[in-house]
């Protein structure tokens, strides 16, 4: 069985009973794979492997000594690559790379030593170039930083739409209600009770469709990650609900049914009692 890996190339190639390994070792070097290939090639801790370098050429024997769980990446839930971890110095003999790397990560303690690396590196020599990691993390979100953008605008007509529709659905609820706004004015009810009721009830409305929205919400953001998760083999969330997200929706659905049902009973009020009981 044959799995191809990403980037190194390497393969991972079960140990069978009778099988010639391609270089004997009286102690076999560990390395760590991820659990999508532990999944797919039904590896365990413990299992001996050979890794080569690309199909056919010799490798060596090696111990799983670890299962490596994902991190939850976008970068990467699309990839369907498999990852192993060796030691650096197993990494270049296998390769015979020799002492030379494509790229490393440096620690530093704040901002200013950050700086200081970057340019003593840049300035070290010709033909190579220090980044920030968040300048990197900035250039490779950009695809996202664009998604999230749509999504705001897509939230953003969803919610003028929406306050559209209530105004209209509350105009329609409160027209209804004509005769009983009639008799109320009639028995003496002033206009501002008869405002300050509508839009009372109205905001109970907003404040219990609030509720059961989140928890549609909520239910809906549960089944996304449940599918995609298991459909990816990743620990990232596809969907998350979020408190901030909660007060807003709810804030503007408070805030949206207030005004919707203050404009409907002022229409209604300013109707002569006998001109809403003859209509």
């Amino acid at each position: 069985m044959r799995l191809p890996l990403a980037v190194l190339l390497l393969l991972l190639l079960p140990l069978r009973a009778g099988a010639q390994g391609p270089v004997a070792q009286d102690a076999p070097r560990s390395i760590a794979i991820d659990s999508r290939l532990a999944a797919d090639a039904a590896l365990r801790v413990g299992d001996r492997v050979v890794v080569a370098p690309e199909p056919g050429a010799p490798g060596d024997t090696v111990v799983i000594a670890a299962i490596v769980e994902r991190r939850a990446d976008p970068a990467e839930i699309a990839r369907g690559e498999y990852r192993i971890r060796l030691h650096l110095d197993h990494l270049q003999a296998l390769l015979g790379y020799g002492d030379r790397v494509d790229r490393f990560a440096i620690g530093t303690r704040d901002a200013r030593a950050t700086g200081e690396a970057v340019s003593r590196i840049n300035a070290a020599a010709y033909g190579f170039r220090a980044h920030r990691s968040a300048d990197v993390a900035v250039e490779t979100s950009r695809t996202f930083a664009v998604v999230s953008r749509f999504h705001r605008a897509i939230g953003l007509i969803t919610i003028v739409a929406s306050a559209i529709f209530l105004l209209c659905i509350m105009l329609l609820k409160v027209d209804e209600r004509r005769r009983d706004v009639a008799a109320l004015r009639l028995i003496g009810c002033s206009s501002r009770t008869i405002v300050g009721s509508v839009v009372l009830e109205a905001a109970a409305v907003a404040v219990l469709g609030s509720l059961a929205g989140v928890g549609v919400g909520s239910a809906a953001s549960w089944i996304v990650n449940h599918h995609y998760q298991a459909v990816y083999r990743t620990p990232l969330r596809f969907s998350v609900v979020t408190g901030d997200i909660v007060l807003i929706a709810v804030a503007l659905s408070l805030v949206l049914g207030i005004v919707a049902g203050w404009l409907a009973a002022r229409r209604l009020v300013r109707k002569p009692p006998l001109v809403l009981l003859g209509r």
